[in-house]
């Protein structure tokens, strides 16, 4: 690859910026995967004998994958397309991969907590103290077997994403997907246009499908933080994703590929941008108790369960939802603020 030549008085060429931003990704990967092998990383969330310091290392590994092939997709016009194309989907295989384990230890925390507020052993909400004793005692009575219910599951699907992850990270794939990382940190493979090019139209248009995207929400009706009408879709019975779930999930995409934009244009000296923070845990927030609802509303259909059993998993089905709920209106009310902080 030619590298670029720079005018002293001139700033730097796309190029430069983004070979600069790419390396240093590369570079991160290598040194997290590096610390994985070292700390005797066999799982991607700390399992067998993973420490603190592997948890860390899977989840840099993470990062860096999910800011490379971002990147890749949205600069992609200043990459050579060959090798941006074969590269992107095997870094979100690997991140996604890496991510299960973790994913579900998580999801099975958030169901447990919210199974112990619901059935009283915590604090409970107002209105939740206002139900009839016989409908409390029902759900006291089914929140343990639904604990262990879910646990059990959740185990499993825990076990088995940390396995894959196991396989994943000993398989020719990976070392393929390593291989290319570390040439990538010594070597950007650019395109002719990426002499010339200006990165601004390129992260421009990654905003503009943000914003795009988000015109699409129904955020008159995230205004209000229970909404009936979307948790009466929300409560139904079918057991695919909701499809009311879906374009809020492509904007947590797009908005995390907006803010590794804003990385590559002005690195470490952006000033933070509050919104966008704000605005990101809320899909966070969303995405995590909409997967939630699922995995409940899955337990719930279960076969011999006891009614109690089910019931508390509807329960929790619903609080689950209604955290859907707030997540919208959370996002809304960060989005939409005037202002713009810094840190």
């Amino acid at each position: 690859m030619a590298k670029q030549h720079l005018d002293p008085a001139a700033g730097p060429v796309a190029g430069d910026t983004l070979e600069a931003y790419l390396q240093n990704q590369a570079t991160e990967f290598l040194r997290a995967l590096r610390q994985h092998r070292e700390t005797g990383g066999t799982s991607s969330n700390g399992g067998g004998n993973g420490t603190e310091e592997t948890v860390d290392a899977a989840r840099a590994l993470r990062r860096s994958a999910r800011r490379i092939s971002g990147t890749l997709h949205t600069f992609r016009p200043l990459l050579d397309t060959d090798w941006s194309e074969g590269m992107r989907p095997e870094l979100a295989w690997l991140s996604g991969t890496l991510a299960r384990e973790h994913a579900y230890a998580a999801r099975l925390d958030r169901l447990l907590g919210a199974l112990n507020r619901l059935s009283g052993c915590s604090p409970i909400p107002a209105q939740a103290a206002s139900e009839p004793r016989q409908e409390k005692s029902t759900l006291t009575v089914g929140a343990a077997k639904a604990g262990a219910l879910l646990e059990r599951q959740m185990t499993l699907a825990r076990t088995r994403a940390h396995s894959a992850a196991l396989q994943a990270l000993g398989s020719s794939r990976f070392h393929a997907v390593a291989d290319s990382v570390a040439v990538l940190a010594s070597e950007v493979p650019l395109s002719p246009a990426a002499s010339s090019a200006d990165l601004k139209p390129l992260a421009a248009a990654a905003e503009g499908r943000l914003t795009d995207a988000i015109a699409g929400l129904p955020l008159v009706s995230a205004g209000h933080p229970y909404n009936a009408e979307a948790l009466v879709h929300g409560l139904s019975a079918d057991p695919a994703p909701q499809p009311q779930d879906a374009p809020w999930h492509q904007v947590r995409l797009l908005l995390r590929l907006h803010r590794y934009a804003r990385e590559v244009m002005y690195g470490t000296e952006s000033p933070v941008d509050v919104r966008l923070l704000n605005a990101g845990q809320a899909l966070d927030r969303h995405r995590d108790a909409a997967e939630a609802a699922t995995a409940a509303a899955s337990a719930a259909r279960t076969p011999r369960i006891a009614p109690a059993t089910a019931y508390a998993l509807g329960v929790l089905h619903a609080d689950q939802r209604h955290e859907v709920e707030a997540a919208r209106f959370a996002f809304r009310q960060a989005w939409l603020k005037e202002t713009v902080g810094t840190s």
